[in-house]
């Protein structure tokens, strides 16, 4: 399956729900959004029906985003069932941690290949202003679990954000003893008008990735350590990361560069939001609505809509600021 660009497009991200269980300050107000009906949100039936027709077009890979997806109930069943389509190779999760102490064993079992869990800062003060209301115990033992019951690869998504002045190296050195890969990933400008009451990020708090390798390196060291080097091996996924290593290292450090270097020739994937509309990229505000093809039971209809948006898929986002939805309801 190519869009109109010649990129072969395998890799589905699909948003369960616009809850979560943080309120954290780039994605929400502090008294959350207001939630989708019920009657909006597809149902679990209708999602994988959707990813059956989509595997018969190529789709490979699905990724399971929020809001929050833990927060569904009866995630594990839709993996199970994701699992068993044919055509599909791979299913993983993108989460805040939290609930997988206790989850984490039935997801594996389910069928779930891997996480990705996203944490923006290692200081416990700064942790709860972002997230207004989570703890970092609560995240790291998210880490542990999933390390316990045998994901790999588990990767740690930290968004740079200039103003945050995050310590870095602390986050490179979580790969260190544990095979975890910590991707930096430059802050992306998104929601509505960028900075619109939400955070107030903006532009300027694109932290590139080649002065993070550099700052990083700096500070490794002058602890006396080695710097970063190319990694000798990458951990499995389907993401534009570059990775790097400390030498000796159990895990690997990558970098996510939206910003300073355009990865849209590589782009692979669609998005779908969990009110059932297929965006062809995260920074374009165009959407095709496949809710009403699914809820009238025309398969081919269905198929229609997703090639309608792999055929609008553009070249590239063009450093694009700002989107009409917050990532809250995009599925990021």
């Amino acid at each position: 399956m190519k869009d109109s660009h010649g990129r072969v497009i395998d890799y589905l991200r699909i948003s369960l729900t616009d809850r979560c269980n943080f309120r954290c300050v780039y994605c929400m107000p502090e008294e959350g959004v207001c939630q989708m009906s019920h009657e909006e949100i597809l149902s679990l039936e209708e999602i994988e029906r959707l990813v059956v027709v989509a595997a018969e077009h190529g789709i490979k890979s699905i990724r399971l985003t929020g809001g929050e997806p833990l927060v569904r109930k009866g995630v594990d069943d839709l993996i199970r069932s994701m699992t068993s389509i044919p055509g599909i190779e791979n299913v993983s999760m993108t989460t805040n941690g939290v609930l997988l102490p206790r989850m984490a064993e039935s997801l594996k079992a389910a069928g779930l290949n891997r996480v990705n869990i996203s944490l923006d800062t290692l200081d416990p003060v700064q942790f709860h202003e972002i997230t207004r209301v989570g703890k970092l115990e609560d995240t790291l033992a998210g880490i542990d679990a999933a390390l316990e019951v045998g994901f790999d690869p588990v990767k740690v998504n930290a968004v740079t954000v200039r103003r945050l002045d995050q310590d870095f190296l602390a986050f490179a050195k979580l790969s260190l003893d544990r095979p975890l890969h910590v991707r930096f990933i430059e802050y992306m400008p998104l929601g509505q008008k960028a900075g619109d009451g939400l955070a107030g990020w903006g532009p300027e708090d694109v932290v590139p990735s080649k002065e993070l390798l550099e700052r990083i390196n700096a500070d490794a060291v002058a602890a006396g350590m080695e710097p970063l080097v190319p990694a000798d091996r990458n951990p499995l996924g389907w993401g534009p990361a570059k990775y790097m290593a400390f030498p000796g290292a159990q895990g690997t450090v990558g970098f996510i560069s939206p910003m300073s270097r355009h990865f849209c020739s590589e782009c692979n994937r669609l998005r779908l939001t969990a009110d059932g509309k297929i965006r062809p990229c995260l920074f374009s505000d165009e959407e095709y609505d496949v809710r009403e093809a699914l809820r009238a039971g025309a398969d081919d209809e269905v198929a229609r809509v997703l090639m309608q948006a792999l055929g609008a898929k553009p070249d590239e986002h063009h450093d694009k600021v700002g989107t009409e939805r917050n990532m809250s309801a995009i599925g990021g």
